[in-house]
């Protein structure tokens, strides 16, 4: 049985990262693994109000407690799911990787608090999109409850990164029952500047033509191993970022790839990404190619 892994951190961002990690463990028939990390402080503590010994104990029961109050939670929004907790010292980023190599997805809340003390979106959720070893959700909330038909919204380019984003989104799709909408933009203003600069006869139908073939070419052959997703293609005229936050307004999901096709060598985590993930309404997926 596949595992999904939820960090839980006492903040109520993190029980609601849970829940969602829940009912994607119930809708996959997986196994939900709870795990907090904490981090021992060896100094910056008053030592006459308590000891190292102390101070370590105190943190790991407050830990349990909150795997505990997490784990409540998740019974109470997917009851038949098998919940399993992990309660460790260490690092929480690192231990969080290291579980994702385990997991079939990695979840967590977008604010953290205790043992993942700065958990903002910018420095864990960030970490871990960058260097988990599985996909990776960010997710926000409580959420306004969701049409039954708000679909799944993936951002492709045409890349290795986006393909693997597009792979991910039509199983999510298929696995929730919900519709798929797949997001390509093409950016005129650019365009714009360079006609303005050069004598260039540019024809922005063409390009458009161009671009749609193109994410037909990419989406076709997945259409065909998943029949039964309703799927809408879209071509955009404009910046990937603020396009993709406004499918995100009313979508249950935004999925994108770790960096696109402009993305540097070795770059970890793109800047479209980034944005999305520091911004967008929704829970989002990072998903990274296999290979990496």
């Amino acid at each position: 049985m596949s595992v999904i892994v939820a960090g839980v951190d006492g903040s109520p961002s993190a029980v609601n990262a849970a829940c969602w990690a829940a009912e994607e463990a119930a809708s996959s028939n997986a196994t939900l693994r709870l795990v907090h990390a904490y981090v021992v402080p060896m100094y910056g503590y008053p030592e006459f109000a308590a000891t190292f010994a102390q101070l370590r104990e105190g943190m790991r029961d407050q830990g349990g407690k909150w795997l505990d109050e997490a784990k409540e939670a998740v019974g109470n929004v997917a009851p038949g799911v098998t919940v399993e907790t992990v309660l460790t010292e260490g690092d929480p980023l690192g231990t969080l990787v290291e579980e994702s190599g385990k997991a079939r997805l990695t979840v967590l809340g977008s604010r953290g608090l205790g043992g993942f003390t700065g958990m903002i979106v910018g420095s864990i959720a960030v970490g871990l999109a960058s260097h988990g070893k599985s996909p990776v959700v960010v997710v926000r909330g409580p959420q306004e409850p969701l049409p039954s038909d708000a679909p799944i919204v993936v951002g492709v380019d045409g890349s290795e990164h986006s393909t693997a984003a597009l792979r991910f989104a039509f199983e999510e799709a298929a696995g929730r029952k919900a519709p798929l909408t797949v997001v390509r933009t093409w950016r005129g203003i650019l365009l714009d500047e360079a006609v303005s600069r050069y004598p260039l006869k540019v024809d922005a139908e063409e390009i458009e033509e161009g671009e749609r073939a193109a994410l037909q070419e990419q989406v076709d052959p997945l259409r065909e191993s998943y029949p039964d997703v309703a799927v809408e293609t879209v071509v955009v005229r404009g910046r990937p970022v603020r396009t993709l936050l406004d499918y995100a307004e009313r979508a249950r999901l935004l999925v994108v790839g770790s960096r696109g096709r402009g993305g540097f060598k070795g770059m970890l985590l793109g800047s479209t990404s980034q944005s999305l993930v520091t911004h967008a309404p929704c829970a989002v997926a990072v998903v990274r190619p296999p290979a990496e």
